[in-house]
Order: structure tokens, then C-alpha cells, then sequence
């Protein structure tokens, strides 16, 4: 969008502070919280959902997902509720419990409900999530899209049985999984993006496609070129323009890019930059209604796990993050292309074992 990185209105750094309200069992991962839904703005305070797991121990581990109970979860994901939290600034939060609950065997999602997401529409309040019957790791990662609605962002919650987006057909990229639905309203239709992994872990490949809908409970239908991305393990999209803007962080060629879609689905790379905030949730005051006006985003909250801190912590944390994607914000520090960062930040990538038993026999 301009010659220069600093004049790209889709180009940012990020950065990010610890939030305040939180506790988490003195890390010892029996309490995680992670996948934070967007943002909105209700009753003049801030407003998320989120993936919550309290458990008596931590993960066995994806792999390990033969030693799951019914107490004891596979993954960070697996034994989950939906929980919320409010904030008067969008740093300390105050958490108010869950939103929905698993509900009872064999209905769907009774194993896990996650991943959730936001919608507004026509005076009612939507949440879309991953429905998880079986362990994660078990088969795979495999589950469809559920939906619940209510009256108030407080609730109640009445939870639709029924798959809202069904998986794919046999041999499709997303036969097995659909994850991460992401709801925006965009030319007066709802639209969900949503992510699928294909393949065995840890080479599977992993897309983002789209299914659009005239009202919040469907039917969807598939956008006929999906997939839209090949890249992002984790992808978060807003309105901006007249057009669709999305951040791309992790997994595939493309990853650590921002990228835009005057149509909302034929997205291209818009920028390059680092740091780029893991299950991102924006704050995104137009995401129900841009009408071709999308002005971006300046703050959100994502999630670190202890994989990405380079420990064995089998949990994760909420983290809010700032940047300038926004055409009302000027902010030349959130421009700066050149990335300073603390020699231990580098040094903390060490060379694993493996790699040095390797260099040595060589040497």
C-alpha cells in the first residue's frame, strides 16, 4: 500500500503487556486460558470470551491421548469451558465465570467446548465454537463448529445442538476439522472464516477458508474457492477499507504476514513484520458494521503457551498486545521496522541437543 514500510497503514510492530485479574495455580498448568474471541463494547466495558481449563493435573499430551480420563485432559484444549471476563481499560479484567459449560454426554461438544468467538447481530449475541466429542489426539484433532445465543453478553446462553459448520466431505481439506471460527459481518451477510489441518502432525498442512450465511444459525455455505490461505495456524481478521484485512501468524509459507482482500476473499500479502500475536482477538468496535468502511485495529489480547516460552508449562496465559492497523491511529514507534530486541531473547534459541551431538560428530 505504500513504497515505504513506515507509510503502510497495514504494516505494525506489536507489543504487549501482562494483564492484570488472572491467577493460574502458581503455573503448575492445572488452570489455562487461551483462544481469546475479538473485543466488543457493551454496557460501557470490554467484553471476552475464551477456552478455560481447570483440570487436576496438567496434559498428558497429544501423543500420550490414550492416557486422557475423564479428569484428565490430552491437551490444553481437551476438558475445556467457555469462560468471560470484563475490563474497564482492557488491561485489568475481572472474570465472571463461564459461559458455557460442557453439557452432558452424548450431546455435542460434551468432551470439550473451545475456541470461541463473537457475533452481534440484529440485537442477539452469538457464540461459535469447536465442539470436541472425543479426546484430542485420539484420532486427530477433529471436531465441527457449534453455536449458542442469547440476549445479553452476560447471558444466559442457550446452546444449539447441532453442527453450525459440518467438516468437509471424505477427501476434502477440511473433512476432518473445523477450527477457529471467526465471525464478521461484511456486505450485510455473516461471514466465518475458520482454519483446517489436514495431514499427520507435525507435517500436516494447515488453511483458512469461509462460510457465509443470510442469519447466525446458518445454513453456511462454503465459499467455492476455498481455501482462501494456505498459512496461518492462527489467523485474525478485521475490516478495514472497503475490503477484509487478516494477521497470519504461524505455520506455511506465508506466515508473518498481514494481508488484505478488497472482496473480502482474494487476500494478498499486504506486509511483512515479526512478533505477530498468537490467537489473536482484536478489539474491532466496526466488526458488525464497517459497511465498506473498515477502520482497523490498535489493541487486542492473544494467549502464550509454554511451548512458545521455551519451558514444559502444559498451560497457557492471556497477554494483551498493541499496534497501529488502524486508519484513526498514528503511531511512528508501532512503525519502526527495525526490531531491537534483549540478546537473551536470542540466546534463549539455543541449540537443542540433538543439534549439538550432531555439530560435534562432525567436527
Amino acid at each position: 500500500m505504500a513504497p515505504r514500510p513506515q507509510d503502510n497503514e497495514l504494516f505494525s510492530q506489536f507489543r504487549y503487556t501482562e494483564l492484570k485479574g488472572f491467577d493460574y495455580n502458581d503455573g503448575d498448568g492445572t488452570i489455562s486460558r487461551r483462544d481469546p474471541s475479538k473485543i466488543i463494547k457493551e454496557n460501557g466495558k470490554y467484553y471476552m470470551w475464551y477456552t478455560y481449563r481447570n483440570t487436576v493435573q496438567s496434559p498428558v499430551g497429544f501423543t500420550r491421548a490414550h492416557l486422557a480420563t475423564d479428569v484428565i485432559p490430552s491437551t490444553d484444549w481437551d476438558l475445556c469451558d467457555i469462560w468471560y471476563a470484563t475490563s474497564n481499560d482492557g488491561f485489568t479484567w475481572e472474570e465472571q465465570g463461564p459461559a458455557i459449560k460442557r453439557p452432558k454426554k452424548p450431546a455435542l461438544g460434551w468432551r470439550s467446548v473451545t475456541t470461541t468467538d463473537i457475533l452481534k447481530w440484529e440485537g442477539k449475541y452469538y457464540l461459535y465454537f469447536q465442539a470436541f466429542n472425543e479426546a484430542s489426539g485420539t484420532k486427530g484433532d477433529h471436531c465441527p463448529v457449534a453455536a449458542a445465543y442469547a440476549d445479553s453478553p452476560d447471558g444466559p446462553w442457550t446452546i444449539v445442538d447441532q453442527e453450525i459448520i459440518p467438516n468437509g466431505e471424505p477427501g476434502t481439506w477440511d473433512q476432518y476439522s473445523i477450527h477457529d471460527p471467526y465471525p464478521l459481518v461484511y456486505k450485510g451477510k455473516i461471514y466465518i472464516y475458520y482454519k483446517a489441518a489436514y495431514g499427520v502432525r507435525p507435517e500436516y498442512l494447515v488453511a483458512a477458508g469461509l462460510a457465509i450465511a443470510d442469519s447466525p444459525l446458518g445454513p453456511f455455505k462454503k465459499h467455492p474457492l476455498n481455501p482462501l490461505f494456505n498459512s496461518g495456524h492462527e489467523t485474525a481478521l478485521f475490516p478495514f477499507k472497503e475490503g477484509i484485512a487478516a494477521i497470519i501468524t504461524r505455520d506455511g509459507n506465508e506466515n508473518s504476514t498481514i494481508q488484505y482482500a478488497p472482496d473480502g476473499v482474494s487476500f494478498d500479502i499486504a506486509s511483512v513484520t515479526a512478533l505477530l500475536p498468537f490467537a489473536a482477538g482484536a478489539y474491532i468496535p466496526d466488526a458488525f458494521n464497517s459497511n465498506g468502511n473498515g477502520r482497523g485495529i490498535t489493541w487486542g489480547i492473544s494467549h502464550f503457551t509454554g511451548s512458545q516460552g521455551g519451558n514444559k508449562r502444559k498451560y497457557s496465559f492471556l497477554s494483551r498486545f498493541d499496534c497501529d492497523l488502524s486508519l484513526d491511529l498514528d503511531d511512528p514507534e508501532m512503525k519502526n521496522t527495525r526490531l531491537y530486541l534483549d540478546t537473551d531473547v536470542f540466546f534463549s534459541r539455543k541449540l537443542s541437543k540433538n543439534q549439538l551431538e550432531r555439530i560435534n560428530k562432525k567436527n
